[in-house]
């Protein structure tokens, strides 16, 4: 085992910055993109459509997509600093928050980013063990028939799920990991056209189409209004990747302008898997009506057939194996940063060892790497546990996620990097669009919590 310093020199490896070199292509950023987006929320969609009822459903998953391409327009143009395609580049969303809007907005900024971050990996913690357990119930409803009990806990799922990102948290950046975003791109596609195609053919086995205008009934008024403003936190969270668009664009090569690749890799990855949202939330909804459930594959409103339910649920899992590491390395990157420029000369931070196996390449680690990266896998998994409601703590997430990281910095840097002045006609349009998404933030976060709340105390 070989020991040395991390110390990178400019050859064909680095860029002239000493950090890796950007690779990154239109393909690849669209692969990134839909490994980001096309997660545990899609699988939320025809419950949130049946909350919300035949014209809101829908209108809202087109609004939310409308949102998301907007910001990340807003957000490409701020990836370099003063000017978006000669202007020095921000490695992260942070850097370019600190750029542009200083010290205080930072601050506030990386607290709800890398807890939103955090948090997206908790509910994937989550979805993935469902779906593990939805194939061992699916094989038990398959053997005992459908009136079984068939009930299995899933803390063993997690932690098996934990286990595997221990390992798969060791890749070092994002730079190392377009073949896993490309693998899991593919599975997303498949298990959300599974989900349309299962809801296609219910919806014909029906011979009508399910549902009503005002979606399914409530007890109260209330409770039809939390369930609502839920939904809309569900369909939030299914738009999520705003907060990583810097991080993606800094995985770019030049030329062309990182700023022209990310806005046209975003309008096709948001195009594509707004047409799979609709499909999976109006057809699931379509074909259930208001038994639809909370988790369109899991939920076993589909039970035939069998194996194709257990390929979806196994395609998910896969997909959130990369997912999860989509959302957790760029905490790993800022704390790794931040500890490398607090601690120059600890051998625990910078020592990189070098670990082969015969016939394989080498493999390099560090201590810092090692430790930090287990601990929060293990964290996440811990809070999985805790928390295991799937539409609650999706809507939570999507509502914390979205004015302030996806529209306000967004906004604001924008305002910033164009030198837009106050009360111009741009400037009017961009506050009215931020305080609309602000008021579609705060009833998303009340229905959420209050779902979240009940379901702990039921």
């Amino acid at each position: 085992m070989d020991v040395q310093q991390s110390c990178p020199v400019a050859n064909d490896s680095w860029d002239d910055d000493g950090r890796p070199k950007r690779t990154g292509t239109l393909w690849s950023c669209i692969a990134h993109i839909i490994t980001a987006v096309i997660g545990a929320g899609v699988l939320s969609l025809a419950w949130s459509t049946s909350q919300l009822g035949w014209v809101a459903g829908p209108v809202s998953l087109l609004c939310f997509a409308i949102v998301t391409y907007i910001s990340a327009f807003l957000l490409a143009d701020c990836y370099r600093s003063p000017d978006p395609i000669t202007g020095t580049r921000n490695y992260s969303y942070m850097d370019a928050v600190r750029v542009n809007l200083g010290r205080t907005h930072t601050w506030f900024c990386g607290l709800l980013q890398y807890l939103s971050l955090y948090g997206t990996d908790v509910a994937y913690v989550i979805t993935t063990s469902t779906c593990m357990r939805a194939i061992q119930k699916s094989n038990c409803y398959r053997k005992e028939g459908h009136q079984a009990a068939c009930a299995y806990g899933d803390h063993l799922y997690m932690l098996l799920f934990g286990l595997i990102q221990i390992v798969m948290s060791q890749i070092p950046d994002f730079h190392n990991m377009k073949w896993l975003s490309v693998v899991a791109a593919i599975m997303s596609f498949s298990y959300s056209f599974i989900g349309f195609a299962l809801g296609l053919a219910k919806v014909i086995e029906n011979g009508k189409i399910m549902g009503s205008i005002t979606g399914v009934p409530a007890a109260n008024v209330a409770d039809k209004l939390w369930l609502a403003f839920q939904a809309l936190g569900d369909v939030a969270f299914a738009y999520p990747y705003s907060i990583i668009v810097i991080e993606i664009q800094d995985t770019l090569k030049s030329p062309p302008p990182e700023n022209q690749i990310m806005k046209k890799a975003s309008m096709t990855a948001i195009f594509v898997t707004t047409f799979f949202y609709l499909c999976c939330g109006c057809f699931g909804y379509a074909a259930f009506g208001n038994d639809t459930p909370g988790n369109l594959l899991t939920g076993f409103g589909f039970y035939e057939p069998y194996w194709l339910i257990d390929f979806a649920n196994a395609c998910i899992v896969l997909h959130l194996v990369g997912g999860y590491q989509i959302f957790c390395q760029p905490v790993f990157a800022f704390v790794e940063r931040w500890l490398t420029k607090k601690y120059p000369n600890s051998s625990f931070v910078n020592n990189f060892y070098t670990f082969k196996l015969p016939l394989l390449p080498g493999f390099q680690w560090n201590l810092l790497r090692l430790c930090f990266r287990t601990a929060n896998v293990i964290s996440t998994t811990a809070l999985g546990m805790l928390f295991p409601y799937f539409n609650q703590v999706l809507g939570l997430l999507g509502a914390l996620n979205f004015w302030p990281l996806a529209i306000y910095f967004s906004v604001e840097m924008y305002f910033v990097q164009k030198k837009i002045g106050a009360w111009t006609r741009k400037w009017i349009v961009l506050k009215l669009f931020s305080l609309l998404c602000f008021l579609a933030t705060v009833v998303c976060f009340i229905g959420s919590l209050e779902g979240l709340i009940s379901a702990k105390l039921s």
